[in-house]
Order: C-alpha cells, then structure tokens, then sequence
C-alpha cells in the first residue's frame, strides 16, 4: 500500500512541474521529494516521471495513475472534513477578484467568510482577468473570481454573476438623441477595461469601421478611475451599472441606449482541482450563494 505522504507529494510534483516547486509547496527540501518518488516508484513498481531540462514530465504511466492517486488524497480530505466542524477549517486561500466583485458583493463575501470559517484566511489581489487568469494557471492563486470560464485542464469552473455591459456618459455630454448611432458614440473617447480584456476587444471590434471616426480608446484596470473620467465629460464609458448605482441615482450620470447593445459580463469562480480543493470548494459555495441572492435582489428592484 502506498504511503500517502508519498502520493501527496506525486500529486504536487505533476501539478507543480519539478520538484522544487513541490518541495517549497510542501515546505519540506528537495532531496525529501525525490526520495519519496523513487519510494513510489519502488512501491509501484513503474516509473512515474522523465526527467526534463526545465523539470519534470508525467511518463505514460504516471498520468495513468496520477487520477487514482488524487482520488485517494480527496477521500482522506473528505474523511478529514466530515470529521472536525466546520469552523474548525484553517489554513490561507489566496483570491484573485476582479474588480466588478470588488464593487459589488466581495464585502460580504469577507464577512461571512470570517463567521463561518474564522480560521480560514483570505489572502486577496484585485487584478483584471486575464491576469488573473494567469496567476490560477501557474498555481499563484487558489481561486479567482473573474470573467470566465477558463478552458484549461484540471480547472473547475462555477458560474457567478452576469453583470449587463452599458454605454455610459456624463449629462453634459451632447450625443443628440437615443437611440445614439455607434458613429456618433465613435466621436468620444471610449473608456472601458484595459486592452487585453473581452469588454476592451469586444468595444474595439464593434466599433472600427471605415466609416466612423478613428476609434480613441482609454483602456483601465481601475474602475475608479474610469468612473472618474466618465463623470469629467472625457468620453463614453462601457462598464457595468451596478458599479455606478449612486452616480446613476444621483443624476451625475446617465445610460445611452445605443443602436446597438454591449454583450453581458458572465464571472465565474474558478480553481484547480487538487489535493486542499475542499478549501476552495468551501470558499465557492459561499460566494455562489451571495452571488445569487445579490442578482435576485437587483431583479426586484428592476420590477418595482
């Protein structure tokens, strides 16, 4: 029977790529992680990874086994779980947010988080999706709350919220009347997130036309700031309202309706399914439910 330290320690060494990076995941010292390969490997009686310049590689065999192994680490995470209360739970989650949840519903996010789980820490970064993206691949993050999904092996996507995309632009602002042709629009600056994001690129491919205006486009990761300019009569923006409710409410600013609508932002909660997935597991499954009843509550106060 294999030891489960040793199959823990495979797990990280396929996820991770190399031994180095599984020996500081498992705060224990490189030569530790190779003795404890070669002793599955001996156990099992199969070779599990090639040895690589840049790391290491699962051998056929062992992305046979690798599914097997995780399976084996979940149910004694499980069994661990069913085990101890739930507040009994600690340990550090590290979330990426994008900075549409930061508006809206990460707050509360925060606060029950703490009532439920209060030895569960929250290691929080704000960044746009695509970076985000990019930390949850390379194992720099546990979670991230970003528009998704992201089609990557061994990554389990939860739907979130779906937040409407809108033509934004201060009162003083002479557009003539709505419905606003995109040409018209096309005269302003447009301000929406920055240019390696889906809004950015769905904007710019609506909107460059041989004959409209040449598109000027302020790409920002800071909704505060895009919020900022907006309200100083720069340009138009293309963001969420829900992140503007107050400078709606107060008039400050106002919705376009355009000839054409923006598509909807659609979040999604997504993490790598791994040994401590229960942790994030723990996380998603609260943020699903303040996400749902964040939607439901503007649904009513649309049809009031």
């Amino acid at each position: 029977m294999a030891d489960l330290r040793n199959l823990e320690t495979f797990v990280w060494v396929a996820h991770l790529g190399g031994f180095r990076a599984a020996a500081e995941k498992l705060n224990t010292t490189q030569p530790a992680v190779s003795q404890r390969i070669a002793l599955l490997e001996a156990d099992l009686g199969v070779k599990l990874f090639d040895r690589e310049p840049r790391g290491v590689a699962l051998t056929p065999k062992g992305g046979e086994l690798l599914p097997y192994a995780e399976r084996m680490l979940q149910l004694r995470a499980d069994l661990m779980q069913a085990a101890r209360e739930k507040k009994a739970m600690r340990g550090v989650v590290r979330l990426g947010v994008a900075e549409t949840i930061v508006h809206t519903w990460l707050a509360k996010l925060i606060e029950r988080m703490h009532a439920v789980y209060p030895a569960l820490t929250l290691e929080i970064e704000v960044d746009t999706s695509p970076l985000l993206r990019e930390r949850l691949v390379s194992h720099q993050l546990d979670i991230a709350f970003l528009l998704g999904p992201v089609s990557e092996p061994r990554m389990k996507n939860v739907a979130l919220s779906s937040y409407p995309l809108a033509w934004v632009a201060s009162p003083d602002l002479d557009l003539g009347p709505d419905p606003v042709p995109l040409g018209v629009l096309a005269r302003w600056p447009i301000i929406t997130y920055p240019r390696n994001t889906r809004p950015y690129i769905t904007v710019r491919e609506m909107m460059t036309r041989s004959d409209f205006p040449q598109l000027r486009m302020y790409g920002n990761a800071s909704l505060s700031t895009i919020v900022r300019m907006t309200l100083d009569g720069i340009g138009v923006s293309a963001i969420p309202p829900v992140v503007i409710r107050r400078e709606l409410s107060e008039k400050r600013l106002r919705l376009v309706r355009a000839e054409q609508n923006l598509p909807d932002l659609n979040f999604a909660a997504t993490y790598p399914v791994k040994p401590d997935s229960y942790m994030a597991e723990a996380v998603v499954e609260i943020a699903r439910d303040l996400a749902t009843a964040e939607a439901k509550r503007r649904i009513r106060l649309r049809n009031r």
